[in-house]
């Protein structure tokens, strides 16, 4: 008998010890699955966080120990693990919440500035997916030549023109354009319905081996929404004629089947004395399905279009004379059109608890038309210096990544291993640049032939994350074809050149405590050239590298304050500007940048929502003489930041507000380009 009871007393102390694991599956109030649910056992700092099917397994879990749930959108969910759970497999159900800091915990393994920037977009809507890039800290944008054009990027001391060192995606879907008619890496992101976006992801930096070109000053990746919360439709009025309706339709969401449809249209005269006339049609159809564990499969498709007529840019001495008004116009038959039609898949299957793959094809026919006129009458006085940029393209690619899961059972360490392959193909016929008058009058042609790009890649990423730490080198591999069959030079047949790019990157995180989480990046990163510059100088200059390097910190010393900052350099082999009334793209030279980015995001209980972020850039042509060596048009400082009131009663609202600064508009500063504070 007393053998008996010592047993018993032993194997009851046995379990209070032995460390097991907690699993389960995490659902909304819909019981749908939620990815990306931090689940932190509060005793011993273990954590994981929930899949693309709401699967978590933590390890190393004692009886009595405190588990606490985090998912943004969601109230914090506690469990205390008893007896009653081991071996058992459990529904986590959070219930909706309002965005607050609090549901961000500083996880190694998860970027937390992303999830504060999701807080940003649902607590303070855009009126269009353009000014999603605004939500990024530090990435600031303007808009100029009509609604239709894409806006102008500036980012990490970069006048990025309209995306040629920020690489942007949708879905897996490339937005940024190569060897486009009118600049290169042009990313014109008016085909995405603002309201279907769930999420960003950024990042700055050329840290990251799955983004490939475009990615030196940094990514953005936009997430659209699975299903739509409610059916909608919506009419908005403003002044100059200014209007917009938008309309959503769940059509299905039965078990594993979801899709809906979204549209939206838009018109708009603007504020100038010749009416822009801008109309834009976007319609989305999306459909999912998902058995919630091991299989999942998404189908989209969209198509865009839009016209607008646009005043262009203004001589200030013209105004000073009186000829015109700031509200004129030198040739007020400037504008264009566009569309975009996109059929895109993703599918991603898990094997086991080690194995997935994740795959993803795309299609998109794109048109374009842009009608500019830079120099008014200089070069020909009679009919006037407008040009036209036009093109046809079609785009093919698909990727795939295999994600191999490296660490055992009730091992502490996290490792995991991303493979991936892809290519892109850019078809683009009848690539033009021309003299016009009156957009219908063909004078000179200055530009004229065919471009096929293909671009095949491979990467690999390794995380190994611990319990404090996490670390993730990764390495790519990029090939590239450039072919151009230039038109105006038939006896040059079609040109091609070839180039191969390898470009490593590491970054390391470390959590110094619950509050505090440092971060170490650096990696060599590239933008491609137009491929008409390419074999033009004979493949030389084809894929200048970018050297970064980033240190930082993200710090919340209250639960609803979040402080983030960082110290970095990018140092590149040569800058591209594009020269639109020329049709070429001419080198600037060596260049380096050195920054600090510092950001700020505080709650006010349930009442205000407190955003801000500062970034100053110093940059330097490296091979141009002291005096002589700015970048033209590239921004010191930038700041950015606004308040916003997410409901008091039955009312929502808020002020926003950004600076750019003034900016060297030459090489000796001696032209300056104003800058301006915008509320």
């Amino acid at each position: 008998m007393i053998t008996r009871i010592f047993l018993l007393i032993a194997i009851f102390f046995s379990c209070l010890i032995k460390a097991h694991e907690l699993k389960g599956f995490v659902y909304n109030s819909l019981q749908n699955p939620v990815p990306g649910v931090g689940v932190y056992n509060q005793n011993n700092g273990k954590y994981t966080y929930s899949d693309n099917q709401g699967y978590f397994k933590l390890e190393g879990i004692s009886i009595g120990d405190q588990i606490v749930f985090y998912g943004l959108g969601y109230e914090n969910k506690e469990l205390v693990y008893r007896e009653t759970q081991i071996n058992r497999s459990l529904e986590i159900v959070l219930e909706d919440a309002a965005l607050t800091l609090d549901q961000v915990v500083l996880y190694s393994e998860v970027d937390p500035l992303s999830r504060l920037v999701n807080i940003d977009l649902v607590n303070n809507p855009v009126e269009s997916s353009q000014e999603l890039l605004q939500k990024i800290p530090g990435l600031f944008i303007g808009q100029h030549a009509g609604g239709g054009k894409a806006e102008q990027l500036f980012l990490r001391g970069f006048d990025v023109d309209h995306g040629t060192d920020v690489a942007i995606s949708v879905d897996g879907l490339p937005v940024n354009m190569v060897s486009h008619a009118h600049g290169q890496g042009y990313a014109d992101l008016h085909f995405v319905i603002p309201e279907t976006v769930k999420n960003l992801d950024f990042g700055k930096g050329p840290y990251f081996a799955e983004k490939g070109n475009f990615n030196t000053a940094g990514y953005v990746a936009f997430q659209l929404k699975d299903e739509i919360d409610e059916n909608t439709i919506a009419l908005e009025l403003g002044q100059f004629n200014t209007n917009r309706v938008y309309g959503a339709v769940q059509l299905l969401d039965k078990g594993e089947h979801a899709a809906y449809i979204a549209t939206e249209y838009m018109q708009s005269d603007g504020v100038f004395e010749a009416p822009q006339d801008f109309d834009r049609f976007n319609i989305l159809g999306r459909y999912k399905n998902s058995n919630g564990t091991d299989r999942e499969f998404t189908l989209s498709l969209s198509h865009f279009q839009s016209e607008w007529d646009a005043s262009g840019q203004i001589p200030q001495r013209a105004v000073d004379a009186g000829s015109i008004s700031r509200f004129g116009a030198i040739d007020p038959t400037e504008g264009g059109e566009t569309s975009r039609t996109n059929l895109w898949v993703q599918h991603k299957k898990v094997f086991n608890e080690h194995h997935s793959l994740r795959s993803s094809a795309y299609f998109s026919n794109y048109g374009f038309k842009l009608f500019s006129n830079f120099t008014f009458f200089l070069e020909d006085p009679e009919n006037g210096d407008q040009i036209r940029q036009r093109e046809n393209r079609n785009i093919f690619g698909g990727q795939s990544v295999y994600r191999v899961n490296l660490h055992k059972k009730g091992e502490e360490q996290h490792q995991n291993l991303e493979v991936g392959v892809g290519f892109r193909l850019d078809n683009a016929d009848e690539v033009e640049l021309s003299r016009t008058a009156d957009r219908t009058v063909l004078l000179e042609r200055l530009a004229f032939g065919d471009i096929d790009e293909l671009n095949g890649f491979s990467f690999a990423r390794l995380s190994l994350n611990g319990k404090k730490w996490s670390v993730y080198p990764g390495v790519r591999f990029d090939y590239f074809n450039f072919r151009y069959n230039d038109f105006l030079e038939p006896d040059l047949g079609q040109q091609s050149e070839n180039k191969v790019f390898v470009s490593p990157s590491l970054q390391f995180k470390y959590n110094y405590s619950d509050k505090t989480q440092l971060f170490l990046k650096t990696g060599y990163g590239y933008h491609s050239n137009d491929s008409r510059v390419v074999v033009a100088n004979e493949g030389r200059t084809v894929l200048p590298g970018a050297l970064g390097i980033d240190l930082g910190a993200i710090y919340r010393p209250l639960p609803n304050l979040v402080v983030n900052g960082a110290l970095w350099g990018l140092w590149l082999e040569q800058e591209f500007v594009y020269v639109g009334d020329a049709g070429i793209v001419e080198p600037s030279g060596r260049t380096r940048r050195l920054g600090v980015d510092l950001g700020l995001r505080y709650q006010i209980g349930d009442l205000a929502y407190v955003n801000g972020d500062i970034n100053y850039a110093y940059a330097i042509d490296r091979d141009a003489d002291p005096g002589a060596n700015n970048i033209p048009l590239a921004p010191p400082l930038t700041f950015t930041g606004g308040i916003t009131f997410p409901e008091v009663g039955s009312f929502s609202g808020g002020i926003d507000f950004r600076y750019l600064s003034d900016r060297p508009a030459n090489e000796d500063n001696s032209l300056v380009a104003v800058g301006y504070f915008v509320t």
